[in-house]
Formats: structure tokens, sequence, C-alpha cells
């Protein structure tokens, strides 16, 4: 599938890399790039021979934040609707709440969290409102030393979006996510690790191919259906109310696995050799109600 202002490609391992290609606006996110990544995660990513992903910027910016010069609502809602809590969460797939109501970034975030394979941002340079949300829904974070990085909504007089309401105090913790999003501050790259946004630094000329040799990691050599199964059940049980749902939850995902590439894995254990995997991500048992 052809892209407008996305690139991606794909190696002998399955780790794509798909790049955010607008280097001349610093990578600003507007509509037509919305509805791409949003195609790209739920199409091409879901792809069986592609194993994980990382998302990086083209130039010298990972994203700047959404495209303000757009004419009339830049961020593309209807300003004609008049809507309620309730008629979104009844009517959210439907027109015209689907594509004049819902937030852009948010329908992106939605689509890469649920992708079952690995997904790792390696932020490039600047990474603002929507550039920083975006990587909220990736699974890990890794910075350039020159990445500035801001939760600015403050500024503009609007909210955090992107379901970052939900990502970001899971990942640094209430307090540090209050203080970010009060702020309205550009984050240096350092300030982002103390605050554990981000796994690690890397010089620029190293960050990309350190974020590709730690997606390689994750899947060569691993079973597709235990690591989807495992992120579906990192994300779901750590918002459970009580263990056992957790224990629900895992006991199916043991079971089907016991009876599909764990086998393999077992074997290949004791006879002391690499395992050949023959599962899919696409094809995951179900494990949760619903």
């Amino acid at each position: 599938m052809s892209y407008q202002t996305l690139d991606w490609s794909l190696d002998d391992d399955g780790v794509a890399t798909l790049t955010l290609n607008r280097p001349d606006a610093l990578n600003a996110f507007d509509l037509t790039m919305a509805r791409e990544l949003e195609r790209f995660f739920l199409t091409d990513a879901r792809d069986d021979s592609v194993r994980a992903v990382v998302v990086t910027g083209a130039g010298r910016a990972f994203c700047a934040g959404m495209d303000l010069s757009a004419e009339g609502n830049v961020f593309g809602l209807d300003e004609s609707l008049d809507p309620t809590p309730d008629e979104l969460a009844e009517h959210l797939t439907e027109a015209p709440y689907h594509d004049g109501l819902r937030d852009t970034g948010g329908r992106v975030t939605l689509a890469i969290h649920a992708l079952p394979k690995p997904v790792i941002a390696a932020i490039n340079g600047a990474a603002v409102g929507i550039g920083a949300t975006m990587t909220l829904g990736m699974d890990i974070r890794m910075a350039s030393t020159r990445a500035r990085i801001g939760f600015v909504f403050g500024r503009l007089g609007i909210v955090p979006e992107a379901a970052s309401s939900w990502f970001l105090p899971r990942i640094v913790g209430i307090q540090q996510a209050l203080e970010w999003v009060y702020a309205a501050d550009i984050l240096t790259a350092e300030q982002a690790l103390a605050g554990r946004l981000v796994r690690s630094l890397h010089e620029p000329e190293e960050l990309l191919p350190a974020a590709q040799e730690l997606a390689r990691s994750f899947v060569v050599g691993r079973s597709p259906v235990a690591l989807g199964l495992a992120k579906q059940l990192l994300y779901r049980n750590g918002a459970a109310a009580d263990p056992l749902e957790a224990h629900l939850s895992d006991s199916l995902a043991m079971f089907f696995t016991s009876i599909g590439d764990g086998k393999e894995g077992v074997a290949a254990f004791r006879e002391k050799r690499a395992p050949e995997f023959t599962g899919s991500a696409s094809q995951l048992p179900r494990i949760f109600p619903g």
C-alpha cells in the first residue's frame, strides 16, 4: 500500500521501519498522516511478515505536532455538531461522529495499541503535541540526545489527546504526568529519561540502529502468538480490578500456547536446538471475554 506522508521498509527478520515523511514540515501531523498511520497499523503492520515496528521521523524532527496551517478547524472536526458523551459512545463508528468528532490522534494510538506486536518509537528530534502523545501508544520509546518532547496543549488552550490521559500516567505516574501537562514545557532528552518517559538515550546516528536491534531481539526465535498474547495480558491486566481477572486470562493463554507453539518450544529446549515456531499473530486465540 502506498502512502503520501509515510515510508516503510521491512528487513529479513520482519522488523518494519516506519518513517514519518514530511521533513520540510518537520513531519507535522495533518489529516492525511492521521488516516495513513491508522491504516498502516490496521492493515500493513498486521501482515504476518511484519514481526515488529520501529517508528521514526525523516530529517531533524520526529513530529513537530499538529499542522496548524489548515483552513477551518485544524483538527478536522465538524463544528456543526453539538455532541453529548452518551451520543458519542453509542454512535462512535457512525457518521458524523466517526470522522467529525473522534480525535484523530486517538484513532492512531488505538490502532497502534491494538497491534499484537512490539512497537518501538525512535524519537530522533522534536516530538511535540501529537508528536509526543502518539509515542505513548507504542511499547517502548528510545530517544536521540537531540530529542525535545513537549506536552504543550495548555499553551494552545486545548487538552491532551490521543488517549494520552490513559497512557501517560501509566508510563510515568500521575504526579509526573500532571506536572508535564500543567507546565506545558518542552522537555530535554535528559528530562524525559529522568521522568521514565523514554527507555534510553542515544547519539543521533546510533538511535535507529539501536531501536531496530532491540526490535530484532524481541522477535528472532520467538513465537508471534506468545508475544501477541503477552502484550495483551500486560496491558489489560495491568488495569484489572483484581488479580483473579489476570488468572482467568493467563490460564487461557497458557492453555492455548501449551497446545500450540509451546509444544515446539519445549521440544526444542529438550533437544538443545533453535525452535521453529509456526503460529502467527493474525490468529491469536481469544483470552478475554466480550
